[in-house]
């Protein structure tokens, strides 16, 4: 009885951080209109929470929502861990998902030393594309959330001397491809904590760069200024939308 009423009461936890989730994903879709009627969305998987996260709940709003579209999972492997590939698949297939893993062994094509998070980042977005394009998506979807797009702002401002964002919705390819990120509302505290209930399959891999890029030092300056102003974060995101021309240069 007491181990029952442990896992309801976890399962209740997990249902209601869901809920928050899903609640802000749908404003997001909202505000932007992200989605319209009979879309084919390529869920980006990367293999991280986020992306984890955006494609169980792009699928779970699929049974109430008006708008009626379809995803399907695009995982491009590049070969960093050949065993994590596997992995993902499996979940795909345990959890009924519609998905599509593109192997591009680029480690064997490339200088190991020009290997960057711009140079990864490119070509990883440069396979997901063409996989979209190919698959019919007329939608791509990415995790990237609230925090994901403060940091750009503020890495575009400190290290390119320019204000902008990563857009919630933006037409590529002169409109073939529509990106949107439906988690731009999402705070990454909380896809930690939806996370920690989920049977996500965990990657091994750790990426040579990951404590010291730009992006990591922008994250931990943003949280010394959370202790002195909890709502930095929105104040940044809200910016960009709230530019005074009258005080521009």
């Amino acid at each position: 009885m007491i181990i029952s009423a442990k896992k309801k009461e976890r399962s209740n936890r997990l249902q209601g951080k869901a809920f928050y989730i899903s609640k802000k994903v749908g404003r997001a879709i909202t505000d932007y209109h992200m989605l319209d009627q009979g879309d084919k969305i390529a869920v980006a998987v990367s293999g991280g929470k986020d992306s984890l996260t955006l494609l169980k709940i792009l699928r779970e709003r699929q049974s109430f929502v008006p708008i009626k579209y379809s995803i399907v999972a695009v995982y491009v492997d590049l070969g960093f861990e050949k065993s994590f590939a596997k992995k993902i698949e499996r979940y795909f297939k345990q959890n009924s998902y519609r998905y599509h893993i593109k192997r591009v062994p680029i480690l064997k094509r490339s200088n190991p030393s020009k290997i960057n998070c711009f140079w990864c980042s490119w070509n990883r977005r440069k396979v997901l594309f063409e996989t979209a394009n190919k698959l019919g998506c007329s939608k791509v979807a990415l995790g990237h959330h609230k925090d994901d797009i403060v940091e750009t702002i503020l890495l575009n401002l400190f290290f390119q001397g320019e204000i902008s964002a990563m857009c919630p919705k933006q037409k590529l390819f002169k409109g073939k491809i529509t990106l949107i990120r439906p988690l731009a509302y999402v705070e990454e505290r909380e896809i930690i904590g939806f996370a920690k209930g989920e049977n996500f399959p965990n990657s091994e891999y750790r990426c040579p760069n990951a404590d010291t890029n730009k992006r990591r030092r922008i994250s931990n300056f943003i949280k010394d200024l959370e202790k002195i102003c909890p709502e930095v974060k929105t104040n940044i995101s809200k910016s960009v939308k709230r530019i005074k021309k009258d005080y521009l240069l």
